[in-house]
C-alpha cells in the first residue's frame, strides 16, 4: 500500500512539473546540466551581450556556466552560475534597441512587437506579429494565420540567415533584436561583389558568424555535429545550414572548390597537415581561419604562424 501511495504521489508529482523543453526562455530556471532549446537561446544573449564565447549548444555545462557568472557580476546581482527570475530580469528579455547587437535603420527597419520566445509548434497573437514583421521584411508570404508552423519555422530560419546570426528557427533574444533592425530579404541578397556556392558576400560573412558560434567545441575525429567536429565536418556543418551541400572529406571538398588566389572571408582555406589536402577551415578575414583543430576544438588560428603558413596549399569557393 505503502508503495503503491509513493508511486502514485511520484506520478502526480511528474505530471505536476512542467518541463524545461517546453518552456519559453526566462520561464523557467536553467542551471548546469540542462539540454535544451532554452539554454541555447540563454547562451545566444550572452554572446550577443559579449560575456560568451564558447559554443551554442544548447548544453548548459561548464563554459555556460562560467559565462552566466561573468554576466551576473557585471549586473551587480548573486553570483551563482544559475538562471532565475532576478538573473533573467536583469535580460531584458521582452526586446528593445537599447542593448541590441544588431544596428537599425531608420530607412530600412521595421518595427517588431515580438516579446516572448516563439518556436515552431506556438500559436497566438505573438506569432501573428511574427509573421506580420516577416512579411513586411520579405521573407514571409503566407497568410498570417498566428500558427508557428512549417513555413513560418522556414521564413525565420532565412531570416536568420540573412541577418546573420544562429540558424534554429527559434525566435529567441538574439531573434528578435534582429527583427528591429534593418535586414530585409533584398538586403541579405544583394551584394555583388562576390560569391560563395552561389550565396553572396553578406552571407559569406552569415557563413563565418555561424561558425564562429562553434568556437570552443571539441574536436572529435570524424565528428560532424556540434557535439563535436573535425576539420572537414564542421566546414560540411555549417555550409549545409546556409542550404549548401559539400562533399565530406577535405580531399574530396579540394577537388569539389573553384581555387582562388587570395581568400575573401568566408571561403575554404585548405592546408597539407600529412600527405595531400587535409586540413580546412574559413577565411575570416586580417590573415586568421577559423577551423576545428584537433588540439584546440573550434579556434580561430593565424595563418601567418610558422606552423599554418608551412602547410598552406590554397583557397577555393563551393
Amino acid at each position: 500500500m505503502k508503495k503503491f501511495l509513493f508511486s502514485a504521489a511520484l506520478a502526480a508529482g511528474l505530471l505536476a512539473t512542467p518541463t524545461v523543453a517546453d518552456a519559453a526562455l526566462g520561464d523557467q530556471t536553467l542551471k548546469a546540466g540542462h539540454r535544451n532549446s532554452d539554454v541555447k537561446e540563454l547562451q545566444e544573449y550572452l554572446q550577443s551581450e559579449g560575456f560568451h564565447t564558447g559554443a551554442i549548444d544548447g548544453v548548459f555545462g561548464p563554459v555556460t556556466a562560467s559565462s552566466l557568472k561573468s554576466f551576473q557580476r557585471a549586473k551587480n546581482i548573486g553570483v551563482d552560475g544559475v538562471a532565475g527570475p532576478i538573473t533573467f530580469s536583469k535580460m531584458n528579455l521582452g526586446g528593445g534597441s537599447s542593448s541590441s547587437s544588431v544596428s537599425s535603420n531608420s530607412s530600412g527597419s521595421s518595427s517588431s512587437s515580438v516579446s516572448s520566445s516563439l518556436r515552431r509548434g506556438d500559436r497566438g497573437s505573438e506569432v501573428s506579429s511574427l509573421q506580420s514583421t516577416l512579411k513586411s521584411k520579405g521573407f514571409y508570404s503566407s497568410a498570417v494565420d498566428g500558427v508557428f508552423g512549417p513555413v513560418t519555422d522556414a521564413a525565420v530560419k532565412d531570416f536568420q540567415r540573412a541577418a546573420g546570426i544562429g540558424v534554429d528557427g527559434v525566435v529567441g533574444p538574439v531573434t528578435r533584436k534582429a527583427l528591429s533592425s534593418s535586414v530585409t530579404a533584398s538586403s541579405g541578397s544583394s551584394n555583388s561583389s562576390s560569391a560563395v556556392a552561389g550565396v553572396s558576400t553578406g552571407s559569406s560573412s552569415a557563413v563565418v558568424n555561424t561558425g564562429k558560434q562553434y568556437i570552443g567545441t571539441p574536436y572529435v575525429w570524424g565528428g560532424t555535429s556540434p557535439s563535436g567536429f573535425d576539420c572537414s565536418g564542421f566546414v560540411q556543418y555549417v555550409m549545409k545550414q546556409h542550404g549548401v551541400t559539400t562533399k565530406r572529406t577535405v580531399a574530396q571538398m579540394w577537388t569539389q572548390v573553384s581555387k582562388v588566389s587570395n581568400p575573401s572571408v568566408g571561403d575554404a582555406v585548405f592546408y597539407e597537415t600529412r600527405t595531400g589536402p587535409s586540413h580546412m577551415g574559413f577565411y575570416v578575414g586580417n590573415g586568421k581561419f577559423l577551423h576545428a583543430g584537433a588540439s584546440t576544438g573550434v579556434t580561430i588560428s593565424d595563418m601567418n604562424s610558422s606552423y599554418w603558413k608551412s602547410r598552406y596549399i590554397g583557397a577555393g569557393r563551393f
